[in-house]
């Protein structure tokens, strides 16, 4: 329900607080403080007064599903209507729930990232390329079995579209229920198309889009001080740092231009024309829901139509289980240590595992190891295994002393959030950087898992149980990522919601990437200026050049 005051009305108000002190004196008591109401409890009217809209949800399957998830749950609650776009064989989104109705789309075979064992075998051949050292060839290694992959990906995403599009049924059934927004994950950006088709506003749910860093795609970044995808390094670069991140940026766009968009070309192609840009569809969200926060994150330039919900998951912990309050419990004054990593690598060799668990063993915390895969050797008497774990709970029980983790984005900020400092073991992907960016602050510890013996696991865990530092630095990130005037999570459905009502928010989208890139990066106008400066510097040399020889000739006849 919408309050209003007429015009009229509020003349007649002012009117009479005008005839009475007493009535203007408790009336501006009475104003202000409902001014202020209004100032602070702003977005909740404004959410309050808004219509159930209709949401098609295109996500990724895996642990980017888990984030896009709890944005799903959220909006249902708020009376939204939610539609889910999944293939027949996803193994995390499932095709019944009582947040959403799905359509399922049947593919000749499974996606890679939709394979359960996909990313570990995948992790298996990555750890023997990275065994092998520094060398040019374990460099060309390492990016021909990851491009291999990414090509095949966005191959099968070709197929999806193509599915879909080629279902003129299903196309007029999307068309006919007329959706209010599309959200997706740009991770595999199926959903772009559609919405484009649909002619229909969308919002990202990412911070990863097609092959890099989201900021990449849509803000300035200038390579001197941003670290580019893929580049483990901080913001404060030497100068060989800085020839790496401009290597690794080219490198980044060529496999963007070659790898990534062709099979998005040929649908565009195919479907839109020739006059239809895919990387400007791309580009042309209205808004971007960045799971970042700067607390963890390095300073940069941004975009008015990005809004940063980093950590927008994390909530207060819950009472955990009996059975694992009891063994959590039992560990006495010495705490326990937390171990998982994360929902898409299913197990490590067991070499590796063996050599962990050998550690743990000669510590006197309890260790909860969410674990799936054949029982390591060594295991001690202290170490609990699970197949199943309510992470956010644990990280927040008092008894907590370190987290070991392979720094996936949801287990990192909810450790920031819980103040727990890190062991990382990185595997894949961004966990690399995202471990270097708690190192840097002083909140974790980074281990190369290739080189990874018993003694140096145990050497990591110990610095930070017993060196204060860490627990004080995540502490403070802690305090400085929850002091925020409105939850992340409350801002990203605040911004949905937003699109819904005004059928996007084109006021805030920039079309800069539609410029060429010589006028983008005004090579041109540079170009322009030093053309008119070269003119000018041949008009002046001529112009003086003519005058010298116009006084030579006058003085030679007199000297004659």
């Amino acid at each position: 329900m919408r309050l209003s005051t007429t015009k009229s009305e509020t003349m007649v108000l002012c009117w009479k607080t005008m005839d009475c002190p007493l009535w203007s004196t408790s009336m501006a008591g009475i104003l202000s403080f409902t001014s202020l109401l209004l100032v602070v409890s702003g977005p909740l009217l404004t959410s309050l007064v808004v219509q159930g809209g209709k949401i098609l949800v295109f996500p990724v399957d895996g642990s980017h599903w888990l984030s896009m998830n709890l944005l799903i749950q959220s909006l249902h609650d708020r009376g939204h209507d939610i539609t889910v776009v999944r293939t027949a064989t996803s193994w995390y989104i499932k095709e019944t729930s009582p947040h959403y109705r799905s359509i399922t789309v049947t593919l000749p075979e499974a996606m890679d990232i939709e394979e359960q064992d996909f990313f570990s075998s995948f992790l298996v051949k990555m750890l023997a390329i990275q065994k092998e050292g520094a060398s040019m060839m374990a460099f060309l290694s390492y990016y021909w079995e990851m491009l291999s992959s990414l090509a095949n990906i966005h191959q099968q995403a070709f197929l999806f579209v193509e599915e879909m599009f080629e279902n003129k049924s299903l196309m007029q059934h999307l068309h006919d229920t007329k959706f209010d927004v599309v959200l997706l994950d740009p991770g595999v950006p199926v959903g772009v198309l559609v919405a484009h088709k649909l002619k229909l506003p969308f919002v990202y749910n990412l911070k990863w889009i097609t092959s890099g860093e989201g900021h990449f795609v849509i803000a300035p970044s200038p390579v001197s001080y941003v670290p580019t995808s893929g580049h483990v390094v901080s913001d404060k670069m030497t100068f060989f740092q800085r020839v790496q991140n401009t290597f690794y940026y080219l490198l980044n766009m060529c496999v963007d231009r070659f790898i990534v968009c062709p099979p998005y070309d040929r649908l565009v192609e195919k479907y839109f024309g020739s006059d239809v840009n895919f990387y400007h569809l791309l580009q042309g969200a209205d808004i971007w829901l960045m799971r970042v926060d700067f607390v963890f994150e390095f300073p940069r330039p941004t975009m008015p139509n990005l809004v940063y919900v980093g950590g927008f998951q994390c909530k207060p912990s819950e009472p955990l289980p009996p059975e694992l309050e009891e063994f959590v419990q039992s560990s006495g004054e010495h705490g326990f240590i937390l171990m998982s990593l994360g929902t898409l690598i299913k197990s490590l060799p067991l070499e590796m595992t063996s050599k962990i668990a050998a550690a743990f063993a000669q510590l006197p915390q309890k260790v909860i190891w969410r674990y799936i895969g054949e029982r390591p050797n060594n295991l001690g008497n202290n170490t609990l295994l699970v197949t199943w774990m309510p992470q956010n709970d644990l990280l927040g029980h008092p008894k907590i002393k370190a987290f070991v983790s392979h720094g996936g984005g949801n287990g990192v900020y909810e450790s920031i959030y819980h103040g727990v400092p890190v062991v990382g073991v990185p595997l894949l992907f961004d966990q690399f950087e995202n471990i270097l960016r708690l190192e840097v602050r002083g909140a974790a510890k980074m281990l190369d898992v290739t080189n990874l013996t018993p003694q140096s696991f145990l050497d990591a865990v110990r610095e930070v149980l017993h060196n204060p530092s860490y627990r004080h630095n995540m502490r403070r990130l802690s305090e400085l990522h929850r002091d925020t005037p409105v939850p992340p999570l409350e801002s990203a459905l605040y911004w949905i919601e937003f699109v819904i009502r005004h059928k996007g928010a084109s006021h805030l989208r920039t079309d800069s990437y539609k410029m060429p890139w010589y006028s983008y990066h005004s090579v041109d106008v540079v170009c322009f200026l030093f053309a008119v400066l070269f003119i000018f510097t041949v008009f002046v040399v001529v112009s003086i050049r003519f005058l010298c020889c116009r006084l030579c000739r006058k003085r030679k006849p007199k000297q004659d």
